[in-house]
């Protein structure tokens, strides 16, 4: 797919895998382990962004335990209007923006956040934008945490190829993450396998 055509069916999305049909879901599994690593890791000041935020369930969870300085970007514009009516709390504390991370990443400062983090965000990055791994090391001063699949689920990620497509509809991009971030200067912490995904949690050098 076109690298637009894939952004424009994240931005347009309704339905199954849309912010509405996650807010549904509500929070998880990477939603406590979140929690944890950075009750561990970082202080409840700590300045967080969650690349690919959707409808909040993540961050609100975050919210809940304390943490209120909360950023927040996703490329569907419903996303906060779902935000809005599932975690109030959430909206009136976090800043959000509306737009793709390729048009957003560039307008935040070096060492912008102590923590950046992505749930099932990059792994539909194209190829040809895969400059927005370097952009978010740049911008966090401290950890970047991806919830990434990997192929745990026995649907996705098992066959050697660098991509496969979801319900036969969308690209998810096979990748190494700990060699993608490896090579741009983060140290891997944590490896946790989900059922779903698998969570690392890198530091910067």
């Amino acid at each position: 797919m076109d690298p637009d055509d894939v952004r424009r069916d994240w931005a347009e999305r309704s339905g199954k895998y849309s912010p509405a049909y996650y807010a549904d879901i509500g929070p998880n599994e990477v939603s406590e382990t979140l929690r944890d690593v950075l009750g561990h890791y970082v202080t409840e000041d700590a300045a967080i962004l969650e690349v690919g935020c959707g409808s909040g369930r993540h961050l609100g969870q975050l919210r809940r335990a304390g943490y209120e300085n909360l950023t927040g970007i996703d490329i569907n514009a419903d996303a906060f209007d779902v935000l809005r009516e599932q975690y109030p709390a959430l909206a009136g504390t976090g800043e959000f923006h509306a737009g793709a991370i390729e048009d957003l990443v560039g307008e935040f400062d070096d060492d912008a956040f102590d923590v950046v983090y992505t749930v099932e965000t990059l792994q539909h990055i194209h190829p040809d934008d895969t400059w927005v791994f370097e952009e978010l090391v740049r911008i966090t001063s401290d950890l970047l945490i991806t919830a990434e699949n990997e192929g745990n689920s026995p649907q996705r990620g098992r066959d050697e190829t660098a991509v496969s497509y979801v319900d036969d509809e969308f690209p998810l991009y096979h990748r190494n993450w700990k060699a993608v971030f490896s090579e741009l200067g983060l140290a891997q912490l944590i490896r946790e396998p989900t059922d779903r995904d698998t969570i690392r949690v890198f530091r910067k050098l």
